[in-house]
């Protein structure tokens, strides 16, 4: 069983495995790189067999027809099978047509050396051939393994471009007449071959998943490119759905609201992991609360961090809405508080505790920082909720501060410095004087900042409560994580201004997952960004929130949200070990499946 802190790890790394298979260059460099392997390849090849001027000739003429003939068949696909396809434009069948040309123009040039050697024009054409097949298979598996059109559209989409380009092949080798009755049956021959190696293939492949999870593999992969690609995110949930499993989720909704009962301020915690990555299931749920809040109560919304981890991310979009529409409906409630404690700040070992109390209730958050501060277990929230009551308090929210990544977090190591932090900072503020408090509030959505730099499209808010004179800035950023060393830039940066205290939280957004090719797959708070930009806009948002204050009431409900379907920590787990699997059995049949397919094809060309 993977351990709960290692699941956010093995799923980017199964996302960079998938998404690192379909990387291209540029529309041009493809082009380019093609051009060039065919002019050259099939001038080069034939020099080798007819040293001559007309050698030379024949060589640009058949490297040109190949390229032309090409890129014919690769827009008519595109334009034809392949038309409503969301992954095979022009672009990237001209891009598997260059991969495809690597293998066979490998071949190629050991037939026409094997020719000149043994002065037998017919290894050129028996090699070619062999080449032929290896790219209808390629071409076959990979159609198989990243398209849901029809097989027959599999089938012609896999045989068009190879049989076109064979053409002046044959054209030529007609003229040399180096073609035997045998090397022509072999074209059929060829097709049974390579339908039957890639069926074999693909059905080993799918097994793996479905013996883990219940689903083929291939069409797994099938809907991740079409998340990755074009942005769908339906037919990955449809498989999320049928993986996961109804469960009761727990939120803390804190509403600050002005004498005059208007909404000023809402803090939203939700017992939901904002995941797995990109538009797929409750990734983008923290930016969509906050809008949603927002629109609803006229206020300013954050929705940072909560102690669980991947185990608890929703299946889809229809999840999501559920749990919105229970938060809309249960913030409604009316605020009777009028006092708070000071802001209290806490530091154990290697953990700091935040924590102010409204009420009976308490805010309290955890950092590692300037360590890497990561998922935390739901079973050190509910540790620290057991203390919270010990000492008379009715509520306790809890947020995973998620603001440092450098390297790993050994949670075993940390785990007690974590709860002794969080019962010191709630003793400390439930010991302090209470008084009335003021609350503002202001939020950003920087226009350079965008999801490949790690911003999610909830922005920066910044709530300031005044407790007693003392003013202290929460901060929350819509992202995953923060480069260390940036908390602390921004906490200083902020107490520049006015502010006592201060602490900044992301609320581990994965919608900013699964969009770079990045070592981790995505970019933290501050990696990329112009860090002078982003305390920039803090600093503001801070400004804004001081020039707010109102004094306000509070109160702190939790509510349950019944039968919302989260990918369980079980299935979750094979989903991320899948992809290492299926890999490691690709591996494991490939040599002997394609040795095999192999041998039959060259002992047909031997006697043809």
């Amino acid at each position: 069983m993977l351990k709960e802190e290692s699941l956010s790890k093995a799923i980017d790394k199964a996302v960079k495995h998938y998404s690192s298979l379909f990387v291209l260059p540029t529309f041009k460099k493809i082009l380019m790189f093609l051009a060039s392997l065919c002019i050259i390849g099939g001038t080069i090849s034939t020099i080798l067999l007819f040293p001559s001027i007309d050698g030379l000739v024949n060589g640009l003429t058949l490297g040109s027809s190949i390229f032309i003939l090409n890129i014919i068949a690769d827009y008519m696909l595109s334009k034809t099978f392949l038309r409503k396809d969301p992954i095979y434009n022009f672009r990237r069948l001209l891009g598997l047509s260059l991969f495809s040309w690597v293998f066979w123009f490998l071949l190629i040039f050991i037939g026409a050396t094997i020719a000149v050697l043994f002065k037998d024009v017919t290894a050129w054409a028996r090699f070619c051939l062999l080449g032929f097949s290896a790219v209808m298979i390629l071409r076959l598996i990979v159609f198989n393994s990243t398209t849901f059109i029809s097989n027959w559209r599999i089938l012609c989409s896999s045989l068009v471009q190879p049989f076109s380009c064979i053409i002046p092949f044959l054209f030529l080798w007609s003229l040399k007449h180096s073609l035997t009755p045998g090397l022509w049956l072999f074209l059929p021959y060829s097709i049974i071959i390579s339908l039957a190696s890639s069926f074999i293939f693909t059905y080993t492949i799918n097994n793996v998943a479905k013996r883990a999870v219940g689903v083929s593999s291939l069409s797994l992969f099938k809907a991740f490119l079409l998340n990755w690609i074009a942005n769908l995110n339906a037919p990955f949930e449809k498989f999320l759905d049928k993986l996961g499993k109804e469960k009761d989720v727990e939120i803390s909704i804190l509403k600050f609201a002005s004498s005059a009962s208007k909404t000023k301020a809402v803090i939203v915690i939700p017992s939901i992991h904002p995941g797995p990555f990109k538009n797929v299931g409750s990734s983008l749920l923290s930016s969509m609360l906050k809008n949603n809040l927002e629109e609803k109560l006229d206020c300013v919304a954050c929705v940072p961090h909560g102690l669980l981890g991947h185990e608890a991310d929703l299946t889809s979009q229809r999840e999501n809405e559920k749990v919105i529409k229970e938060v809309i409906a249960a913030s409604r409630f009316k605020v009777s508080e009028t006092k708070a404690s000071p802001f209290v700040k806490v530091k154990h070992g290697a953990a700091t505790a935040c924590c102010q109390i409204f009420g009976k209730s308490a805010l309290l958050s955890l950092s590692l920082a300037p360590q890497t501060t990561e998922d935390l277990p739901k079973e050190l929230g509910l540790y620290l909720l057991e203390e919270a009551r010990k000492i008379g308090l009715n509520h306790c929210a809890i947020i995973n501060a998620h603001n440092s990544t450098d390297g790993e977090m050994n949670l075993a190591d940390v785990l007690d410095d974590l709860k002794k932090a969080g019962v010191k900072s709630l003793i400390a503020a439930y010991s302090s004087k209470k008084s009335p408090f003021k609350i503002g509030a202001s939020s950003i959505l920087p226009k350079e900042f965008t999801l490949r730099d790690g911003m999610g499209p909830g922005g920066i808010t910044s709530f300031v409560i005044e407790v007693n004179g003392q003013k202290a800035a929460y901060i929350v950023i819509d992202g995953n994580n923060m480069v260390s060393g940036l908390r602390e830039r921004i906490i200083s940066a902020v107490k520049s201004i006015g502010v006592d205290e201060c602490e900044v939280f992301t609320t581990d957004t994965h919608a900013v997952n699964a969009v770079v090719m990045d070592r981790r797959g995505y970019h933290p708070v501050g990696e990329v960004m112009d860090n002078e930009k982003l305390i920039g806009y803090v600093k503001e948002t801070v400004s804004s929130a001081l020039s707010k204050l109102e004094k306000v009431k509070v109160s702190c409900v939790n509510i349950t949200v019944p039968k919302v379907k989260v990918i369980g920590a079980e299935k979750l787990e094979k989903l991320c070990l899948l992809t290492d699997e299926a890999l490691k059995k690709a591996k494991k049949i490939s040599l002997p499946l394609f040795g095999v397919t192999g041998l039959l094809l060259i002992l047909f060309l031997a006697f043809a």
